[in-house]
């Protein structure tokens, strides 16, 4: 039998966690102003070409007048909101969703400012660790006028590494090896995004039951991994003797690799190794990726003229290494309200093996002809 290695759910610190329910957390962030340069790597580490957010020219056309930013880039902003969790040291934390709502795009160079607070924490059953506990935080973006930009509650299950090895809910499942056809096929599918643009879409024109163009994403390596660090900058990716600090202040993060250094829980995003020990059969994308995706879904379909309102996402499945994602969605709704003309979508994402990995709702409001 394999020794138990890392700490369990106690009551006491299931307890300690409850008590800080209602509490501001200090909320820290990779970047604090939405400038040109801070855009550009984000857009690029999602894999988004939309122009608004990379061409000056072109932004400078719109009825914008500047560059936007992905509605997603508020996870730089914002470490609780990507899935920073205090409390229960030594539990691993599995990002799950988050439920977002927009008031005003994101212009360049604004400057972010949050309030964050610990909202519920949910003791759940669980076919992958045997128990888990949801931790929801909510976040508020302003900007640098204290307009409020963003709201959103965002939340980990936070899961028992020895549990989830031992009950091994997805050890049969491998990296999948791509023939080239497949990989061509994959390519084909990235020629056939379709970014609206300065085209717009009027409510008029949509129509229930109406299937949004796919956005694919991957084949998903640890490279991809470090092209979205690079944009959001992570939770614990840290070097060198400020790794060591952060190490020092919060022991429970400093897992040894093979060759006894610490390292941070977040590196199952890039080592395969020791994504087993948690019980995942290799290295597994970030949550807050995958969110981002959908959101490139529909600012895609939505047009530059068009504003997503709100993007409602879960995770249901881990994307490992080689997993390849479909970002698709459907109208589901059209309504006016409050002199809006709104469109209500469903949102889903699937893999190469079929299985549905994310499931969701997006509001968007859209031009009108009248």
């Amino acid at each position: 039998m394999t020794p138990q290695r890392f700490p369990k759910i106690t009551a006491e610190a299931l307890d300690d966690l409850r008590g800080r329910i209602g509490q501001a957390v200090e909320d820290d962030a990779y970047v604090r102003v939405a400038t040109r340069d801070a855009i550009r790597n984000f857009a690029l580490g999602i894999g988004d070409p939309n122009l608004l957010w990379l061409d000056e020219g072109y932004a400078r056309q719109t009825d914008h007048g500047c560059l936007l930013a992905p509605p997603s880039f508020l996870y730089a902003t914002s470490r609780v909101v990507g899935g920073y969790v205090g409390g229960l040291p030594g539990i691993h934390a599995m990002f799950a969703g988050t439920n977002w709502r927009w008031f005003r795009p994101i212009r360049v160079d604004d400057a972010i400012t949050t309030q964050a607070l610990l909202k519920d924490v949910i003791l759940k059953r669980s076919e992958f660790s045997g128990r888990a506990v949801q931790q929801i935080y909510e976040v508020r973006f302003a900007n640098q006028d204290g307009q409020p930009v963003a709201s959103a509650d965002s939340w980990c299950f936070r899961t028992e590494r020895d549990a989830a090895r031992r009950l091994g809910k997805y050890r049969k499942i491998e990296p999948h090896r791509y023939t080239s056809d497949e990989l061509e096929a994959i390519w084909q599918d990235y020629q056939r995004e379709e970014v609206r643009g300065a085209s717009p879409r009027y409510w008029e024109d949509v129509d229930i039951g109406e299937e949004l163009t796919p956005v694919v994403k991957g084949p998903w390596t640890p490279t991809a991994s470090i092209a979205f660090l690079l944009g959001w900058g992570g939770l614990y990716v840290r070097a060198h003797r400020f790794a060591l600090e952060q190490y020092r202040r919060h022991p429970a993060l400093a897992i040894a690799n093979p060759q006894n250094v610490p390292e941070p829980p977040e590196r199952v995003h890039w080592d395969s190794q020791f994504a087993q020990q948690v019980g995942v059969p290799a290295a597994y994308d970030y949550g807050p990726e995958r969110v981002s995706w959908m959101g490139h879904l529909m600012t895609n379909w939505a047009g530059d003229d068009g504003f997503l309102q709100e993007l409602n996402v879960e995770i249901r499945r881990h994307n490992i290494v080689g997993d390849t994602t479909w970002c698709r969605g459907k109208v589901a709704a059209k309504e006016v309200s409050e002199g809006q003309h709104l469109v209500r979508c469903q949102v889903w994402a699937e893999n190469q093996r079929g299985e549905m990995t994310v499931t969701g709702t997006a509001v968007v409001a859209l031009l009108t002809r009248v």
